[in-house]
């Protein structure tokens, strides 16, 4: 079988606290076995050196002295961990000793097969052989096996009996979808299973097995699944007890007697159910009922009996009931839904993103003190605006009264009121800006801009935005205007901020050049003055435009659009822009339903072209009574084919219902 070779050395052993320490007498037995593996064991007078294992047994070894033990520092140090962490074998110090340093903690190698007498004189050898037994007991799941914390089959060795359950665990299995992550995992594994209670825990999957068979052969699953992005699935496989709805499942005469103890502790005048560390109930406990909310199958027993017995209830105490997941409480909203009051304090709720789960009940009082998510913020500001951001309409907090809310009860109904059309303040801001749109959008959708110049002050600035958008901008019918969009929530730094802005006007209509050709529908123009005085006038104008056709390939796009002008007084009654700031956006249905219905006008040098002196009779005489302008009143006559009496009445009708643009009444 072997030879043993023994000789007396003098060497030295390591320690972390005193490094390189003498050791005297130090007997070295090196020991050759039929597979020519060599194993090493150190003794000297009692104590081991560190990382090696000490096969003695009996109480004789405990704290045996050598005449020429060590007893320095050093070596009191090291006896005293050697105590502390006890001997190994089948018996000596009562605890794992420094042979844990082989061990895997999680138990994932047994270290003995166990002998006929209980002990084991074999050594842990790390890289040996697997022998035949120890390979028969892991493909039956009885040992641990693989590295990395992966399956863990029933320990031997003397180790307590457990159940045939297994927890597998899948690390970040959250971003995979459930249906195929199970059929991948099942297409790969050579044992045909059933999960039992899949769920998500933060960003790990879990779920049972009851087949031990299964479980290891689910754990050679592991590293050999790649998802979409190149990562390897990894697959944990645990024991474990049953899981908790197996050991918490109430039978029906044990929901009798929760239903008498919650009768006891509803409060008819009050409608409130006091339910306060309910699983120490002395109706419950002389039944051996445990009733724990922080299980599902227990909770949701509750919740119904509320549901089915008092669905009027207004205020529920939870308190003192280990809770630390709120996911089954999110059905209250549509099964409670007078619940005003809701205690949740002393229990384990761990974050404030839990509150998620039942921000839909409409609560004006939250007790939340004594859970680890108080601690979470910096000071009680950011606690109470996070807990109010999920219940705005709280008004007491942990038994504090908290200011009225601010903010409209959006579920009272209401009616919104017609848009209302231009604001201009005086007739005379009224002529001067109606003057200067028609001008300058006449100007702004002809084949050439560049007459814009005499519009724009030498220092103006011009910004362009669009709306945000998460989805790929190129996607986008605004796509077009996506390279130059200044959107703020878009662009974070002040560099490209400022790069920007369009500015001097020379660079302004240079810019309003390379957009694209453009139709307005000035019968749509929405204007309002923000602000007037003798040296400043500010205005918005709001409607719709279409993107005109520049080929056969293209079609028109209708865009709704609002732009701000901030302009100075220039030359005689005019307007310079110094800022212009415009809006883009897609148009509403409603708005593309409305557009263009009556085509504006053509633009030109001479609005009124040359008639007959009868029908230019016609038009001066209708031009005066309506109000408006020849250019309009022209073409009012034109549509009603010159019926005079049938225009003034179609005119009349579209002035009351307020149909006609005021760029129409510009003279």
């Amino acid at each position: 079988m072997g030879s043993q070779v023994n000789q007396l050395a003098r060497c030295k052993y390591y320690d972390k606290d005193t490094h390189w320490q003498s050791v005297p007498n130090l007997q070295v037995t090196r020991t050759l076995n039929h597979n020519s593996m060599v194993t090493r064991e150190v003794r000297c007078s009692g104590f081991m050196t560190s990382g090696e294992h000490d096969d003695r047994t009996g109480q004789n070894n405990r704290n045996r002295k050598g005449r020429n033990s060590n007893k320095g520092r050093g070596h009191d140090r090291f006896r005293r961990d050697r105590q502390r962490g006890g001997g190994g074998g089948g018996g000596g110090f009562g605890g794992p000793g420094l042979r844990s340093r082989f061990e895997d903690n999680d138990g994932d190698v047994a270290m003995n097969d166990g002998g006929q007498d209980g002990s084991n004189h074999s050594r842990f050898t790390p890289y040996g052989r697997q022998s035949r037994k120890d390979g028969r007991d892991r493909r039956q799941g009885k040992g641990g096996g693989g590295r990395g914390g992966g399956f863990r089959g029933d320990r031997g060795g003397g180790g307590r009996n457990r159940s045939n359950w297994y927890k597998v665990t899948i690390p970040h299995g959250k971003r995979y979808d459930k249906k195929w992550l199970l059929t991948a995992l099942q297409n790969i594994c050579s044992v045909g299973y059933t999960p039992v209670q899949y769920h998500v825990d933060g960003s790990r999957v879990h779920f049972y097995l009851d087949d031990s068979s299964a479980a290891s052969a689910l754990h050679k699953c592991s590293h050999k699944i790649t998802d979409s992005d190149g990562y390897k699935v990894e697959v944990h496989v645990n024991p474990s007890n049953p899981p908790n709805f197996l050991l918490s499942d109430l039978k029906p005469e044990d929901i009798d007697h929760l239903k008498q103890c919650m009768s006891k502790r509803f409060d008819g005048s009050q409608l409130a159910l006091d339910l306060n560390n309910i699983r120490t109930d002395p109706d419950l406990v002389s039944q051996n009922i445990e009733v724990i909310l922080n299980r599902k199958t227990n909770m949701e027993a509750v919740i119904k009996i509320i549901e089915e017995n008092i669905p009027e209830l207004t205020s529920l105490n939870l308190s003192n009931n280990r809770i630390h997941k709120l996911d089954e409480l999110g059905e209250l909203f549509t099964k409670v839904p007078n619940l005003k009051s809701l205690n949740l304090s002393h229990n384990e709720i761990k974050l404030d993103r839990d509150l998620d789960k039942v921000k839909g009940l409409k609560l004006v009082e939250l007790w939340l003190v004594r859970n680890p998510l108080c601690d979470t913020f910096k000071d009680q500001a950011s606690y109470i605006s996070a807990v109010r951001q999920r219940f705005p309409r709280l008004l007491k907090l942990d038994g504090n009264d908290l200011p009225p809310p601010i903010g409209f009860d959006v579920e009272t109904p209401t009616t919104i009121p017609p848009c209302k059309g231009s604001y201009f303040g005086s007739d005379e801001i009224k002529s001067l800006i109606l003057r200067f749109m028609q001008q300058f959008y006449s100007i702004y959708d002809s084949g050439n801009r560049q007459p814009l110049l005499d519009a724009y002050h030498d220092g103006a600035s011009l910004s362009l935005t669009i709306p945000f958008c998460s989805q790929n901008p190129s996607r986008s019918s605004l796509g077009e205007y996506q390279k130059d969009n200044r959107n703020l929530k878009r662009i974070k730094d002040s560099t490209i901020r400022f790069r920007l802005l369009k500015h001097t006007r020379l660079n302004v209509v240079a810019f309003i050049n390379e957009l694209p050709k453009t139709q307005h529908d000035t019968s749509s123009f929405t204007i309002d003055v923000n602000t007037y005085t003798n040296t400043l006038l500010s205005f918005t104008v709001s409607g719709v435009f279409k993107e005109v056709a520049v080929n056969a390939k293209s079609r028109d796009s209708t865009m709704a659009f609002s732009r701000v002008f901030i302009t100075v007084p220039a030359g005689n009654s005019g307007l310079s822009i110094v800022n212009d700031h415009l809006f883009i956006r897609v148009a509403s249905t409603e708005e593309i339903r409305k557009a263009f219905v009556a085509p504006a006008p053509t633009p030109s040098s001479s609005p009124v072209p040359t008639l007959a002196t009868p029908l230019q009779e016609m038009l001066t005489a209708f031009s005066q009574k309506s109000g408006m302008n020849l250019e309009w009143s022209q073409k009012c006559l034109q549509d009603n084919e010159w019926d005079f009496d049938k225009s003034a009445q179609i005119f009349t009708q579209l002035q009351t219902e307020g149909k006609i643009p005021d760029v129409a009444f510009i003279k």
